[in-house]
């Protein structure tokens, strides 16, 4: 049964997939949710007989006064938020030449823009409150850029590079910032969920056209079980000290610590010729 002590969670993004899973958890568990979704109906069977303990809001994370109004609402059901997970957002597949500008733009409002807003109209009481945790759900995209992915990787590269800026700001004021990386997940991701422009120059064929069709062709069958994934999620904000990155996934893990050592390593490689660059030391 949830209680006076319980956290309140705020989701983004729970009509299917990671958000979906990780507020079925938290409820079952005895938690307390504002489990949102652009549509009501997509969320309102996720809070039934949980009323309680659940909120189910409208929220299209790209309407300013949306968010606000949502976040007043959770303030006022539970009197805080003290989790915020930003979960909302879908993926973009195109060649980086043939990237089509109101696909990209509209991708940035939502994984980008529209998570940066999010966090803005809950940051202020949790500074009050001098406590709290923000979880943005990045993506391996968000270290490594794919054929295909580029402007996804950009969204997810974009996330990170905040986070680091955001966890240097609040961490001395009691609030916690975690970036969540997955891989490949049985989630909607690859399924009804992604866009693509379809690449029509030859030259991308076995790469950016060969990496479509594999995405397409596994959607159903990655080795990633969102359920698991949640319940890592609930068990990393027990932690006194969680992570700044959870990557999650075996493969996933695999390929980040594969390119930051190769990237670690051409950094030294190149150490002479960039300090080089310096001002001379008297």
């Amino acid at each position: 049964m949830a209680t006076l002590e319980s956290p309140v969670w705020f989701i983004t993004g729970c009509s299917t997939g990671f958000g979906r899973e990780l507020a079925r958890l938290i409820l079952e568990q005895g938690g307390r949710a504002v489990v949102t979704a652009r549509s009501h109906e997509r969320v309102a069977d996720l809070v039934e007989g949980h009323e309680e303990q659940a909120l189910a809001l409208a929220l299209d994370v790209t309407d300013s006064a949306q968010i606000d109004e949502a976040v007043k609402a959770a303030e006022a059901k539970f009197g805080c938020i003290d989790i915020l997970v930003n979960n909302a957002g879908y993926g973009y597949q195109a060649s980086c030449e043939e990237g089509e500008d109101a696909a990209i733009r509209a991708q940035f409002e939502a994984n980008v823009f529209g998570l940066f807003a999010m966090t803005r109209a809950v940051l202020p009481g949790m500074r009050e409150r001098r406590r709290g945790h923000v979880i943005n759900i990045s993506s391996v995209a968000g270290f490594i850029g794919f054929p295909s992915s580029g402007y996804y990787a950009a969204t997810k590269h974009a996330v990170e590079g905040w986070s680091d800026a955001l966890k240097a700001e609040v961490e001395p004021l009691g609030i916690h910032v975690t970036c969540v990386e997955p891989g490949p997940f049985r989630t909607d991701w690859a399924g009804r969920s992604l866009q693509q422009t379809p690449t029509r120059i030859d030259d991308y064929a076995d790469t950016v056209k060969a990496r479509m069709e594999n995405t397409s062709g596994i959607s159903g069958r990655q080795p990633g079980d969102p359920v698991r994934a949640a319940q890592a999620m609930i068990d990393l904000v027990a932690l006194a000290r969680p992570p700044r990155h959870l990557v999650l996934g075996a493969w996933g893990v695999d390929q980040v610590i594969a390119h930051l050592e190769r990237t670690l390593a051409e950094i030294r490689d190149w150490r002479e010729v960039g300090e080089a660059t310096d001002y001379p030391q008297n």
